[in-house]
């Protein structure tokens, strides 16, 4: 035996002659054992209790022995646990055994038998996995709702949309923000297609090829809160594609919502200043007193790359590996998805908090719809409709018009009826009314009203896009607590089963919330 490494953890193990080396333990496993006592424990004696029930089912433990070990599994909280390479080989479901065994009152031989560690912490992370969607699927709701709540209040203000970075139409922040609604939207419905994919329970997979006890798969499910059993053994030992999928849709939502901010950035810069914040949400430079920026958002830009690295991560952890259970997949190539998941939250919370409290300055606003050309798509529209222009023909005599108003120093509105006369004649046109074509093409207000399409700027149409979308969130809000119940649900019938006699033959074993 080495002189760093412990002795064997006596019971545990006929084949290794010594326990982990302290490199080891402390390099690799208490990291390990740390984490899931944390995040996983509690979905490690979840499945246990099920484990229990089931063996009461098949006649292999007694009603009483089940309460028992129950009570036990109830009993244990993340202080409760210790990694102990001589007692447990730092190994968090050898410490469940460890803990139960020493617990009860005389030894309850079935109990463990035809079971292997690879499908009780496949299952047990893929219920960590369930658990994170549902939170963030939960932050989401609360950014949709605020995004909804200002879209509304701000769907009358004008404001100049722009594309290839320059100003091109009369938009508002209404518009914009129904915009970023609808993506959030799209992705709590991406996210509960997610849980309803990866909602495959692994348990009574065995080591990889089944279990040779008559388990009942798809009561484990249910009692595990899944809606059915990963239906091929492998696959529930072997794939950890739920990591992936997770981590790639918070990727997908980064990556769109990083364009949204951008546009909140480029507004709130001293040469727009559409937006502003209040105080306790921005910063100041430490040299230039005049300054007031908005670190916050760049900030959530800046997190939202943090999770296609998280995504790159995972994929990079899984490739190239053969398809069967290996701590490269299910431990190191799953790292840092708690990471992703908390910077996703983190995330969503700080655009929450912006988007609740940010101010658009709607002179500013107006003051740039109205000293732009933003009518010129109208005129062109006016030109072929009035008077009879082809369409083609009508974007050359606006643009023309544009180009010399602009180098006359002419402002949009009222506009210079004889220069569009002159850019009409050139074409062997001309207007009826030219001032009053320019009046109408350039009025800030009007370029909104004139919008008919579904989905447009128009503000009734945003109100009706807001309306829609009000409905899709109150659908999935139901959808995703119809799948929270069915995990409590599953608990409940869990702590039914496991009721029976007395818990007779537990020492010292007490519930607490965990």
């Amino acid at each position: 035996m080495n002189s760093d490494t412990p002795p064997p953890a006596a019971g545990l193990t006929g084949r290794l002659q010594d326990g982990p080396a302290r490199l080891l333990h402390e390099e690799v496993l208490a990291p390990q054992f740390a984490f899931e006592s944390r995040h996983l424990l509690h979905h490690y004696t979840a499945v246990e209790k099920v484990l229990a029930a089931e063996y009461a089912r098949m006649g292999l433990l007694t009603p009483a022995e089940a309460a028992a070990v129950a009570a036990l599994l109830d009993g244990i909280g993340p202080r409760t646990l210790t990694a102990r390479p001589d007692a447990n080989l730092s190994d968090i479901a050898f410490a469940v055994e460890r803990h139960v065994e020493a617990g009860l009152a005389r030894p309850v031989p079935h109990w463990h038998v035809d079971r292997s560690r690879n499908d009780l912490q496949a299952t047990a992370q893929v219920m960590y996995g369930r658990q994170r969607l549902a939170e963030f699927a939960d932050a989401l709701l609360g950014l949709g709702e605020t995004a909804v709540r200002v879209a509304d209040a701000t769907r009358t203000l004008p404001m100049p949309g722009y594309t290839h970075f320059q100003a091109a139409q009369v938009i508002t922040p209404g518009f914009h923000l129904a915009a970023l609604s609808e993506h959030v939207l799209h992705t709590l419905g991406r996210l509960l297609h997610t849980y309803d994919g990866i909602d495959a329970c692994p348990l009574g997979a065995g080591a990889m090829a089944g279990q040779e006890l008559p388990w009942d798969r798809d009561r484990m499910a249910r009692l595990l809160g899944f809606s059915r059993p990963q239906p091929h053994a492998l696959t529930a030992v072997a794939g950890r594609r739920w990591s992936a999928e997770l981590t790639g849709e918070l990727s997908l939502f980064g990556s769109t919502l990083s364009r949204f901010v951008t546009d909140l950035l480029t507004w709130g810069g001293s040469e727009h200043g559409f937006l502003d914040l209040p105080d306790e949400l921005s910063g100041i430079s430490s040299a230039m007193p005049q300054k007031k920026n908005f670190p916050v958002l760049e900030r959530i830009r800046g997190r939202t790359a943090h999770l296609t690295a998280f995504h790159a991560d995972v994929l990079l952890g899984q490739r190239n590996t053969p398809f069967s259970n290996l701590v490269e997949v299910s431990k190191e190539a799953g790292t840092h998805v708690h990471q992703a998941v908390e910077s996703a939250l983190g995330t969503v919370r700080l655009l929450d908090g912006v988007l609740g409290r940010v101010t658009f300055r709607a002179d500013r606003m107006r003051e740039v719809c109205e000293r732009e050309y933003l009518g010129g798509f109208s005129l062109a529209n006016a030109l072929t409709l009035t008077a009879g222009v082809p369409w083609r023909t009508a974007q050359v005599i606006a643009g023309q018009y544009v180009v010399a108003a602009a180098r006359a120093g002419v402002p949009p509105r009222p506009g210079d009826p004889a220069l569009l006369l002159r850019a009409a004649a050139g074409h062997g046109f001309t207007p009826a009314d030219p001032g009053g074509l320019l009046s109408e093409a350039f009025d800030v207000t009007a370029a909104l009203e004139r919008l008919s399409s579904a989905g447009s700027a128009h503000p009734d149409a945003v109100a009706e896009t807001l309306r829609a979308q009000r409905a899709g969130y109150a659908e999935l809000a139901a959808a995703w607590a119809r799948r929270t119940a069915a995990r409590l649900d599953g608990a409940a019938e869990t702590d039914r089963c496991l009721t029976g006699p007395v818990r007779e033959g537990v020492e010292g074993a007490s519930r607490h919330d965990i």
